[in-house]
């Protein structure tokens, strides 16, 4: 079993607690230090790491570029978390919450800032009318349904599976248990709404479907903390069906390697700022 800990009376922060995430991790919130964003020739400017929640919306915009939707040009800034770039006071403008991805819209008269994944993929999908089903459709509740179903499971996967079976400096039975218990309960439930649809909202590829498959896809594919065996992923045959066709569309082979700055060199790109960037693995900087 796992050590036992007795909480103090008042929660004092250790700074130095906390494994590979210790150095960046605090209780308060607000930037460290001044820094400006970069500005890129595009009205979408997007400011992320090529992690799950960033592919998610890198992949989305690759989408509506695929479907030719021109307006959807951007450029895509890395911001790198370990360093701790997320609290400089430009991002902090953009997101408060310094968290990836965080997207600022320059189309119009008055700046638009954008964050939280969800909230960034609803926002495009409906400034171009593409990936959402139309308001006040039946669909349409369905794919938000899956889309912040996403938004409130994966914090138990990255943050409570993740983090304790993959990150975390002691492997404690107890969370790792209690975790795993909960991916395996979300992946049956994605599997069962699966057996009998194509995407999650049916026969029609959505918001939702990139949303899940940018986590629980990379899971079933072994890519996502390599824990594939200890999960049993292959039960979860829908869950594989759904995430191969997906991950092998144009679109999200390009989507995943936005901001991406580990793994293979092919399948990096540090910043995108066109579409030719796509040609070469190396930073634009």
């Amino acid at each position: 079993m796992s050590k036992s800990y007795t909480p103090p009376k008042v929660w004092e922060w250790d700074s130095e607690s906390g494994g590979r995430f210790a150095k960046i991790n605090r209780p308060v919130a607000g930037a460290t230090h001044k820094k400006k964003l970069p500005v890129g020739k595009h009205p979408l400017q997007l400011y992320s790491l090529g992690t799950p929640n960033g592919v998610k919306v890198t992949v989305l915009l690759e989408e509506l570029l695929e479907f030719g939707i021109s307006e959807a040009e951007y450029d895509a800034w890395l911001i790198n978390i370990s360093d701790g770039e997320q609290f400089g006071s430009g991002f902090v403008g953009i997101n408060p919450n310094s968290k990836i991805p965080a997207l600022a819209d320059r189309s119009g008269e008055k700046l638009v800032r954008v964050f939280e994944s969800g909230a960034i993929m609803l926002y495009l999908a409906e400034k171009f009318n593409r990936f959402v089903p139309e308001v006040g459709s039946s669909l349409r509740a369905e794919c938000l349904s899956w889309l912040f179903w996403n938004i409130g499971s994966v914090p138990f996967l990255g943050g409570g599976f993740g983090h304790f079976y993959a990150y975390a400096p002691d492997k404690l039975e107890y969370p790792i248990n209690r975790y795993t218990m909960e991916v395996k309960r979300q992946l049956d439930v994605l599997d069962q709404q699966l057996a009998n649809n194509q995407y999650l909202c049916g026969d029609e590829y959505t918001i939702a479907d990139m949303a899940n498959v940018a986590w629980y896809g990379a899971l079933v594919s072994g890519v996502l903390y390599e824990a594939g065996e200890f999960l049993d992923v292959t039960t979860y045959t829908n869950v594989i069906r759904w995430a191969k066709e997906i991950q092998q569309r144009p679109a999200v082979k390009r989507g995943q390697r936005v901001n991406r700055v580990w793994g293979a060199e092919e399948k990096q790109l540090v910043e995108r700022h066109d579409a030719k960037d796509f040609g070469s693995t190396t930073s634009s900087k």
